[in-house]
């Protein structure tokens, strides 16, 4: 996946722990995280400035503040049209998404109110009473000015709306449904090093350690509910790693019925390198890890350390092979590209919120530009995956059925048939509702055999 690199898991859809600061604490810093997020920066940029102690808390919090900000947004305007200057409006924001009544997760709502007027006081204490104020007309007159806020659209489906326009133009039958899983908690799955153990097994080996958890694939494990990733027997050793259950599909795809012994593989954006070493744990591979971030790439060499295996690193531009190709053509490449991240909105509540109608033109022109000039890289016979973490048809659908028609020697795997748009629903309706696990990332697959 090449979007922003996930955060940790949020907290289950359930009343939140006592936190460990003073919630008014954990409410200022969630409130910077809301705003550096409205003013285009990522919620993992946010976070990364966040005191070390405070981070697990304001993640928590930043998340669902980031769920339910469109219905915040619409309230706020109904109770204070003349926006508040940015870092009050990012505060009262918070306050009101877990003020939401639609939302999971909320703290009594005087503690809250109390905690905000606090958060206020210590941030803009000119400001306090307006806070105060604001948000106890919320509580006064809540019933009629939520029933005027679902009116809109921004606060019935918490997405904006040239999104969910988007969405719906895509999957008639299914848009309410992909936004509502949208603002849920996405599950945490492991991918168990199949030259190390199996699915069946780890499962074993959680529940001895007191873990519960189910096989969702041939070697994925759920979680019953997120942990911590060092109280996963034999993470550090490389056992096991995580990765959603729909980006497990990617190597056993590409991988097919077996490549030849040391077939050469490009993984052309690769980092983080999740699916570079799934790659490897399935196949004694020749692979070239590329990817046009180096900071990004140190996460590559991290992951294969961990694990115990090996490839071939190189920072460079896949979309400019004259720059770093050597002319040998390749067995088989995986194009996991840039693009929207639409399908993984679960695990990042900011994207939505960060994306403009005009991005995604822009990233399709790129994952054009990417399949035209690695496609002359590949040896006749071999085959080329393209997958994006997006529903969108423009970056997946839409894209390949283009590419087709530009490209004579290019044609649709038969075997392994490709999955096509993934959704993240139990019941996935898409191209092949069999293919990802109940509650996997939505995704895009096509393999393409070259003639």
């Amino acid at each position: 996946m090449n979007a922003a690199a996930a955060p940790a898991p949020a907290l289950a859809t359930r009343a939140l722990p006592t936190p460990s600061l003073p919630l008014a604490t954990l409410l200022a810093h969630t409130a910077d995280a809301v705003q550096a997020v409205r003013a285009g920066q990522s919620l993992t940029a946010a976070l990364a400035r966040c005191p070390a102690a405070a981070r697990p808390g304001t993640q928590a919090l930043s998340f669902h503040a980031l769920r339910w900000l469109g219905a915040a947004q619409v309230l706020r305007t109904q109770l204070a049209p003349k926006a508040p200057p940015p870092a009050v409006d990012a505060l009262l924001l918070t306050a009101l998404a877990l003020l939401w009544p639609a939302a999971p997760v909320r703290y009594a709502e005087h503690t809250l109110v109390d905690q905000a007027v606090a958060a206020a006081n210590a941030r803009a204490k000119v400001s306090a009473s307006f806070v105060n104020a604001v948000l106890r007309r919320f509580l006064r007159e809540r019933d009629a000015l939520v029933a005027a806020a679902l009116r809109d659209p921004l606060a019935r489906f918490n997405h904006p709306v040239w999104w969910l326009e988007r969405v719906k133009a895509d999957w008639p039958a299914q848009w309410q449904a992909v936004l509502a899983a949208n603002n849920q908690q996405a599950p945490m799955t492991l991918r168990v090093n199949a030259r190390r153990s199996s699915a069946g097994a780890y499962v074993d080996r959680l529940a001895a350690n007191g873990i519960a958890s189910r096989q969702v694939g041939p070697q994925a494990v759920q979680l019953a509910q997120p942990c911590a990733v060092d109280r996963l027997p034999g993470f550090a050793e490389g056992d096991v790693s995580v990765q959603d259950a729909a980006a497990q599909l990617a190597a056993p795809l590409l991988i097919g019925a077996g490549l030849k012994p040391r077939a050469r593989v490009l993984d052309a954006c690769a980092a983080p390198g999740g699916k570079t070493a799934h790659l490897l744990e399935l196949a004694d591979a020749d692979v070239l890890a590329l990817d046009s971030d180096p900071e990004r790439l140190t996460r590559v060499h991290d992951t294969l350390a961990r694990l115990g295996l090996s490839a071939h690193t190189l920072a460079a531009d896949a979309g400019e092979p004259a720059t770093w190709w050597d002319g040998r053509p390749f067995d088989a490449v995986l194009l996991d590209a840039p693009c929207s991240a639409a399908g993984v909105v679960r695990r990042h509540p900011d994207v939505r919120w960060l994306r403009r109608p005009t991005d995604i033109d822009s990233l399709a022109a790129q994952q054009a530009r990417l399949l035209d000039a690695l496609w002359p890289l590949l040896a006749p016979g071999g085959r080329l995956l393209y997958c994006t973490c997006s529903v969108f048809k423009a970056e997946g659908a839409h894209q390949i059925d283009a590419f087709l028609q530009r490209e004579p020697t290019a044609c649709r795997a038969a075997s392994p048939p490709s999955p096509g748009h993934l959704l993240p629903l139990p019941d996935n309706e898409a191209d092949a509702p069999a293919a990802a696990s109940p509650s996997a990332d939505g995704f895009f697959y096509a393999l393409l055999t070259k003639t």
